[in-house]
């Protein structure tokens, strides 16, 4: 009976954790890895991430936001998230000049700095931590315009590799 007692109570208690755990938005949970929230733009559709911190994002559309530069989310982001950082980057472009970098990872070394790195494979781009305090509107992408920046990516990527 004990036992029985023991099991429900653990039952009851992981129903409870998953739960609240779902109720959480992607930017209570970038807050808590000690990243700005600004990171993603609004309309975020849904988000799943697991216990290693892996995490997916889907937004309702492929879109541009304008920070200092421009930066592509793709419909779909995935990454993963530890404190203060998200690597294994993808779904997330950063516009330079004329070309689209791929952002492959993105760190927050010290937040008193008031400092951002995007990792873009060739360089460490720096921003300031204020531009990414609040999720930004973020303008859809005509698919002539996805057709367009994957090309851009392409030479950007091979730009980087030699």
């Amino acid at each position: 009976m004990l036992r029985l007692i023991c099991y429900l109570s653990f039952l009851v208690i992981s129903i409870t954790t998953v739960y609240s755990d779902q109720e959480k938005s992607i930017y209570d949970v970038l807050k808590a890895h000690g990243l700005p929230i600004g990171l993603l733009p609004k309309g975020v559709k849904e988000f799943k991430i697991d216990e290693t911190g892996r995490f997916e994002v889907h937004l309702d559309q492929a879109c541009n936001a304008k920070f200092e530069s421009e930066l592509h989310y793709d419909m779909n982001v995935t990454g993963s998230l530890s404190y203060g950082q998200i690597g294994a980057l993808s779904g997330i472009s950063s516009q330079e000049l004329f070309l689209w970098f791929p952002v492959k990872g993105i760190r927050v070394d010290v937040p008193s700095s008031g400092l951002i790195y995007f990792d873009v494979g060739v360089v460490f781009k720096q921003f300031s931590l204020s531009l990414f305090e609040m999720p930004r509107d973020c303008v859809a992408v005509r698919n002539g315009e996805i057709v367009a920046l994957r090309h851009r990516k392409f030479i950007a990527d091979t730009v980087a590799k030699v």
